[in-house]
């Protein structure tokens, strides 16, 4: 993208065409090139049996979260591979995952991210994940 403002651009009409990043919620924060920041407020219905929010939501949030930051540098992507390291019970008010591009090659993304969860603004780190994307065409 040609500037960190035509790259939030192009990202708020992707996360906006996306019917489950609607139905979750997630919003863009800060974006950087090669980086984006995603963020969730906490609903309870985003909730497991013990009231965290759930692990699929986490590896939403960093599948997402990195396949933006890959975004940003070379357009439509898809996930070959992607991990996610729970490493906290994640409570809060406001999940906060943070995304980067680590190497772009032609034919693969490498990414990280990092899911913080907020309460009352103190952050605390909830989980890791790497991302590799393969850049694709758009769907028809």
């Amino acid at each position: 993208m040609a500037t960190a403002d035509a790259g939030r651009e192009a990202l708020v009409a992707l996360n906006a065409s996306a019917a489950f990043n609607r139905w979750a919620g997630f919003e863009l924060g800060a974006v950087a090139a090669g980086a984006i920041e995603l963020r969730l407020p906490w609903r309870e219905e985003l909730g497991q049996y013990a009231g965290y929010l759930h692990a699929a939501l986490i590896g939403a949030m960093i599948d997402t979260a990195c396949g933006f930051a890959a975004y940003i540098q070379v357009g439509n992507v898809l996930a070959s591979h992607f991990a996610v390291n729970c490493l906290a019970p994640a409570t809060g008010e406001l999940f906060i995952a943070r995304a980067r591009i680590v190497k772009a090659g032609r034919r693969q993304v490498f990414t990280a991210a990092e899911l913080f969860a907020s309460r009352a603004g103190v952050e605390r780190l909830v989980a890791t994940g790497q991302a590799i994307l393969v850049p694709v065409e758009a769907a028809a």
